[in-house]
């Protein structure tokens, strides 16, 4: 069956999905890291597309952002994927395709999935076995938003500023939020509209989301796509 064509809408958040191609591994050591990480920072701010969180893994990374316009995050990830496959192909003496394919990405209800959301990608080092816990694995976006360190590929969505009046109280709540976990309904949630393309959001969310596009943005019922692994 043909993929659905990618639901890109300015203005929303956008959960978004690169795997490396036969899950091979697309970062093998720190440079690799840190190349992708320049290299996001540097081309969200080309196409106004405001990155919120993010984890990079071995053979994959995750996205949450919200981009401007209609053609920024597409035009972001485009030039993200051709300068880091230039990249790696050079360092490492290989040559072909890194990328499974084109990425994929899903809009999210913020008022429902945002930190949801955000946990998820925090704890998919710990779900992996790579680390205990989300504050030992260097390549995410957690130790930022508990004040741990700048990083200049980031900017808080709105919902993140209504944790708390004070820095100290938004890390302090976001710790907390990490610390409780979420869900498993939530995490197969995540998990399946990551993969499947689907909105996730109530009722309300996906019908107002309708209006704007004539893609079907959800197969059935609102927040209920298909479970599939990850």
């Amino acid at each position: 069956m043909a993929r659905l064509p990618r639901l890109t809408l300015p203005g929303h958040l956008h959960h978004v999905l690169q795997r490396g191609n036969n899950r091979q591994p697309i970062f093998v050591d720190r440079e690799d890291f840190e190349t992708m990480l320049a290299l996001l920072a540097d081309n969200a701010q080309r196409y106004a597309v405001a990155v919120h969180a993010y984890v990079l893994m071995d053979n994959h990374f995750h996205l949450l952002a919200t981009p401007s316009t209609a053609s920024g995050l597409p035009q972001m990830m485009q030039a993200v994927g051709r300068s880091y496959v230039q990249y790696f192909n050079r360092r490492h003496g290989r040559t072909g395709t890194l990328w499974e394919g084109r990425y994929r990405s899903t809009v999210l209800q913020p008022e429902r999935y945002l930190l949801p959301c955000m946990v998820y990608l925090d704890l998919n080092p710990v779900r992996a076995g790579l680390v205990a816990q989300a504050a030992d694995y260097l390549w995410s976006s957690h130790a930022h938003w508990l004040g741990l360190r700048v990083d200049r590929l980031l900017t808080p969505h709105a919902l993140y500023w209504a944790l708390g009046n004070t820095p100290f109280a938004r890390e302090a709540a976001y710790a907390a939020a990490v610390q409780a976990g979420i869900s498993s309904q939530e995490q197969a949630a995540l998990t399946a509209s990551a993969l499947s393309g689907w909105a996730l959001g109530e009722v309300e969310f996906v019908a107002e989301l309708q209006k704007h596009t004539v893609r079907r943005v959800t197969r059935g019922r609102p927040g209920r796509p298909a479970l599939q692994p990850i």
